[in-house]
């Protein structure tokens, strides 16, 4: 399977999957021209890794902004992830956002009610 590494732009988010350490990270911003798109390998890579998922699998998630599109590839991202949860990993989900910014807290609040994973806000002062 490998890892699934992805640099990212102005418009999308750099993807660092590591199937060695169980430490899924997205970071920048989620802006693509199709969001649809875009997400579909990381859902593909998600669905691979979970045929033998580490013991503890962490989902780093550093995103400065992303759009309505991308708000709902990453919610069935969340779902992929929340699926493997208890099936041979524990997925601990890390949503890092910068201070003051209101809408990405919230954001991470959001996505933590709909989804029964372990979830830590983590406030930093840039990303």
């Amino acid at each position: 399977m490998g890892n699934l590494n992805m640099e990212g732009s102005p418009k999308t988010p750099t993807i660092n999957f590591d199937e060695s350490t169980g430490v899924l990270e997205v970071k920048g911003r989620s802006i693509p021209e199709n969001s649809v798109e875009f997400y579909k390998p990381l859902n593909e890579w998600v669905e691979a890794y979970g045929k033998s998922p580490k013991s503890e699998t962490i989902f780093d998630v550093k995103l400065e902004y992303f759009n309505t599109s991308s708000s709902k590839c990453i919610l069935d991202l969340f779902k992929l992830l929340e699926s493997l949860n208890g099936n041979g990993t524990e997925v601990k989900v890390n949503w890092y956002f910068e201070e003051d910014d209101e809408d990405m807290e919230e954001a991470g609040e959001d996505y933590q009610a709909i989804i029964s994973l372990p979830f830590k806000m983590i406030e930093v002062e840039e990303i």
